[in-house]
């Protein structure tokens, strides 16, 4: 019970920065759903397990949530941090961890899947991999910045994309109209000094002797 309680207080913070109510309860039933034991974690089979009774209803509130909804990944992950950052006690000691993380995958459409490296199998096989920096002490850690890498074949469709989308929206609006926040670089703000060290076998190949301790 305990545990159910700080599952709902850690949702009710994360709802904060939904904007529409209407999003909650999609919002709080897809993060369920990725904590289930289950191999597959689409919006279908997190349908059938979330609502066995009510699947079409349950999967429209879903996919609106992850695929149509207007809320911000960065707010959510800013949110996740302002929770999780008391806990770890950062005066007594902290650090950055730069990773990857492999997602095995079954399927080809998901954005960035190709057969590559994949942490998690401990081989190169079907899945996507996605590059994090967390913050980190002796009591836990939290994610700072994700970043799905694309390897060069999802890089390739995504350049034939925006040159796509240049052309289209040039010609209805200036060109300081074609921004996009997705993929725009995160800037460090000064705060307290921490080392960085990345992980062993991940696609970071730099050592950062320095790093800022704070991100927006």
């Amino acid at each position: 019970m305990a545990n159910l309680a700080e599952f709902e207080r850690y949702m009710n913070h994360l709802c904060e920065v939904l904007g529409h109510a209407d999003r909650r309860a999609g919002f709080i039933d897809y993060s369920r759903g990725l904590m289930l034991p289950i191999e597959r974690k689409s919006v279908e089979p997190l349908a059938a397990h979330t609502d066995p009774w009510n699947v079409g209803a349950k999967h429209q509130s879903l996919h609106h949530v992850v695929a149509r909804s207007d809320w911000s990944d960065a707010a959510v992950l800013g949110a996740v941090r302002e929770y999780v950052r008391p806990a770890l006690k950062l005066t007594q000691g902290s650090y950055w961890i730069i990773d990857d993380t492999g997602f095995p995958k079954k399927g080809k459409h998901s954005v960035g899947v190709a057969r590559q490296y994949c942490g998690q199998m401990g081989k190169q096989d079907n899945c996507q991999v996605a590059v994090s920096l967390s913050l980190a002490s002796a009591q836990g850690s939290v994610p700072i910045a994700w970043r799905l890498y694309l390897p060069q074949e999802w890089a390739s469709i995504l350049s034939v994309a925006r040159r796509r989308a240049y052309r289209q929206r040039s010609t209805s609006g200036p060109n300081h109209t074609l921004r996009s926040s997705r993929f725009a670089r995160r800037k460090p703000r000064a705060s307290p000094l921490v080392s960085c060290w990345p992980m062993r076998g991940t696609a970071t190949t730099r050592t950062f002797a320095r790093a800022s301790g704070r991100w927006d």
